[in-house]
């Protein structure tokens, strides 16, 4: 769950902390995690405000993969690589995305109506319906399916995926994406022999990540993400380290 203009106020508070990556100045980790919901939003609807985008299913899938193995050979994880999607939230939270899913539905329609009323023409065919990214959906179960055969797939073929371990957690497992990486790593910690110098890599958009990363006091922990543009996919922009 996000925290709005949580980031931007850190960025101005501490600028220091932030760090632009290029690629050829990439720092090493032993373990990457992606929050996968912020990959799935952007590459579904980069401009969730423009009645006249459409995608194929079938585009939206290529896009994802491509952008994970982007990411996968930006980092390069030397021992582990995760990939969590939210599953059901926890009860309490329930009521408020349930509010949020109708308040976007509203949003949507009236900026079709918006569009039509300022005499522009909309292309054929049904938008993509952004609430369809939540736990259980039959996009959802498509997409689940798309990930399981391309891990399997890079796991099986790539040399550089069979050189670390690769943990997928689906939608199906309850509990949102950030904290299901959150219990690996303390659950990782509290094995025998864990090494305290593990160096831990997060990529996501919400920035309740940066408030979970520094709660794990694991003295080896960044912030991968992108600088968000307005009306362009968010990996448009440069990736910063926080």
């Amino acid at each position: 769950m996000g925290v709005p203009k949580f980031y931007g106020w850190i960025r101005k508070r501490y600028p220091t902390i932030i760090e632009d990556v290029r690629p050829d100045q990439v720092p090493d980790f032993d373990n990457l995690y992606l929050d996968m919901n912020g990959i799935i939003h952007s590459c579904s609807h980069p401009d969730e405000t423009d009645p006249c985008f459409r995608i194929t299913e079938d585009q939206i899938f290529k896009d994802i993969l491509h952008y994970i193995e982007s990411l996968f050979c930006m980092i390069r994880p030397k021992k582990v690589f995760f990939l969590a999607i939210d599953g059901i939230a926890p009860r309490a939270k329930l009521g408020t995305m349930r509010d949020g899913r109708f308040s976007r539905g509203k949003a949507d329609e009236k900026s079709r109506t918006t569009a039509i009323e300022k005499g522009k023409i909309l292309p054929p065919g049904e938008p993509f319906d952004r609430n369809c990214i939540s736990p259980g959906t039959e996009f959802m179960d498509r997409l689940d399916q798309q990930f399981q055969n391309f891990i399997t797939s890079k796991v099986s073929n790539d040399p550089s995926w069979q050189s670390c371990t690769v943990i997928y957690s689906g939608h199906q497992t309850p509990g949102e994406g950030e904290h299901k990486i959150m219990d690996y790593i303390r659950y990782h910690r509290s094995q025998p022999g864990y090494d305290p110098h593990t160096r831990h890599c997060l990529y996501g958009l919400d920035a309740d990540l940066i408030m979970l990363g520094l709660a794990s006091h694991e003295p080896h922990i960044a912030l991968l993400r992108e600088e968000v543009c307005i009306h362009h996919m968010p990996h448009h922009a440069g990736p910063r380290l926080t």
